[in-house]
This record gives C-alpha cells, sequence and structure tokens, in this order.
C-alpha cells in the first residue's frame, strides 16, 4: 500500500507573538516494513533556524526558531510512504505474561533499558489499583503475553465508545475508564496503562490512519486525523501493534509517525511562545491511497 498524507496546522493569537520556538513530529518514521519515499515540511513564517534531529526514542523531528513578529502559525507537511504487510504472529505462541520481563535482556545479559523504559509510569499514563484490575480479566496466570494484549485491545473496542466530546488532552485515564468514553489517543493510554500496571512493557504509537467513507458518500477533505494506537513487546517476535480504537492489529492502512512513553512525547506541534493571546488552532488532515 502507498499512501500519501496531508497534515495542514493553522496556529491564530489575538496579540502577536515576538518569538516562538517548537519541535515537530510530523515526518513518517523509516521502519522496516514503511519506508518514507518523500517528506517535505513548510513554515510560515519562515524559521530564522530550521535543525532536524533524532530524539531519544529514534524518530526524526525539527526543531524551529521564530523571530518574526506574527500572529499566525502554520504548518503544512505532506509525505508519501510505502507500506507492506506485517508478518504474520502467532498470539499463543508468545510467552506467558508474567514472564516477559525476564526474558528482556541483551546478549550481554543486562536488562534492556530499550524495552524496560516502557514499563515505567508516564504522566498520561499512571499505574494504579484501578488499572491493574481493569487489566486483570485480560491475562489470567500463564496467558501468552500478545493473546492477553488481543482481548484487551479488543474489550476497549467492545466496551468503550469512540465519542470526541466526552475527554480532551487534559482528561485524565482513570476518568476516561468510569466514563468507558474518549478518542484514540484515550484508548492507547488505557491500554499501555493498564499493561504496564501488569510490568508488561508497551509504547505509545502516533500516527495515520486510512478512512474510508460509507458506501456511497465521498470523502470529505481536511476530514482525516491523527491517530494513535500502541505497540506491546515479547521475547519471540519484539514489538507488535494493537490499536484498540478499532479493535484490530494495524496493517497496510496504518502509518507510523512515532514511538514514545505517551502523547507527550510525540506530540505533532509543541512550542513557547514570547507574546500572543488566545490561541486558537485548526488542523486538517488527508491520507489518501496511491494508485
Amino acid at each position: 500500500m502507498k499512501l500519501e498524507v496531508s497534515h495542514s496546522t493553522t496556529y491564530g493569537y489575538r496579540l502577536p507573538v515576538a518569538q516562538s520556538h517548537h519541535l515537530i513530529h510530523l515526518e513518517p518514521r523509516p521502519l522496516p516494513r514503511q519506508t518514507v519515499v518523500h517528506h517535505s515540511l513548510l513554515i510560515d513564517p519562515a524559521p530564522a533556524t530550521r535543525t532536524g534531529l533524532i530524539d531519544d526514542f529514534g524518530n526524526p523531528c525539527v526543531m524551529l526558531r521564530i523571530d518574526e513578529e506574527h500572529t499566525e502559525f502554520g504548518v503544512h507537511a505532506r509525505s508519501t510512504v510505502d507500506i507492506t504487510e506485517p508478518p504474520d504472529v502467532e498470539l499463543k505462541s508468545s510467552c506467558a505474561w508474567e514472564r516477559v520481563q525476564e526474558h528482556a535482556r541483551l546478549s550481554s545479559g543486562e536488562l534492556d533499558p530499550d524495552v524496560l523504559q516502557f514499563t515505567c509510569r508516564s504522566r498520561q499514563t499512571p499505574i494504579t489499583r484501578e488499572l491493574v484490575a481493569f487489566a486483570r480479566p485480560s491475562f489470567p496466570p500463564g496467558r501468552p503475553v500478545l493473546a492477553g494484549a488481543m482481548e484487551l485491545t479488543s474489550r476497549i473496542f467492545t466496551e468503550f465508545k469512540f465519542d470526541p466530546a466526552a475527554t480532551d488532552i487534559s482528561t485524565p485515564i482513570l476518568r476516561v475508564l468510569e466514563l468507558k468514553r474518549g478518542v484514540c489517543q484515550d484508548f492507547a493510554h488505557l491500554s499501555i496503562a493498564a499493561l504496564r500496571s501488569l510490568g508488561i512493557p508497551a509504547r505509545y504509537v502516533s500516527g495515520y490512519l486510512l478512512t474510508r467513507p460509507p458506501p456511497g458518500k465521498e470523502k470529505l477533505k481536511g476530514a482525516d486525523a491523527s491517530h494513535a494506537w500502541l505497540s506491546v513487546w515479547a521475547p519471540e517476535t519484539g514489538w507488535v501493534d494493537f490499536d484498540p480504537t478499532n479493535g484490530i492489529m494495524p496493517s497496510t492502512e496504518h502509518v507510523t509517525v512515532a514511538y514514545g512513553r505517551d502523547y507527550d512525547d510525540v506530540c505533532p506541534i509543541s512550542g513557547i511562545l514570547l507574546g500572543g493571546a488566545d490561541q486558537r488552532m485548526n488542523v486538517a488532515v488527508d491520507v489518501e491511497p496511491v494508485e
């Protein structure tokens, strides 16, 4: 599958911004089964400095400094990616969930920090008794870790309702658990927090999803959105993706942008402003297949 992604974000401010600094995660991540054919980033106003780098999680990102006074700030990212099918994974052949951490070792025998850092709590993914209780039904003693992750994914898809009006970026995970409503970011954080509450390595994945209009309807331009899901680690397979919003394991219609502990690590656009007031934001995203 070859997909084209257009992601346009515009900020407006009531008062002028004298200077701003931004960190941008909008470039898809090169992966064994995802090839970035093209990526471009248009910035308005033009930045005084623009530095491309790789963050601590291996994600490509860009740091900007804008010195020109402005009341609007726009970022337009365009990307083309080739995605191949993931390998078949036998979920029931993964090790028991209780034993995952003891297998997370380097060839030297030392524990692998690149895996075990994703067992720790973060600001968006606390570890609580409520989350342990929520995770337990999917992980009885001895259950293969990936089979349990798939059941947890299916439970969230079945028991929770997608409702953009129910939550926002500041809504705590325990509130999402209580409401049983939210959006993809909420469901990814809930899954990750539940898994980490049992000591299972899980990481946040930001990206895009090819959406299809209802039968007989045209796809609306700019109506797509950023998407979020998670990866779970097993010693037999490495990282395996799960999408609780859709109750599936991602395939060729998911575009991966970045990995992190939670949304805070891979926010599409973050920044610090000198000046400005009453920020307004408009986002338009399109994901289209390329014939």
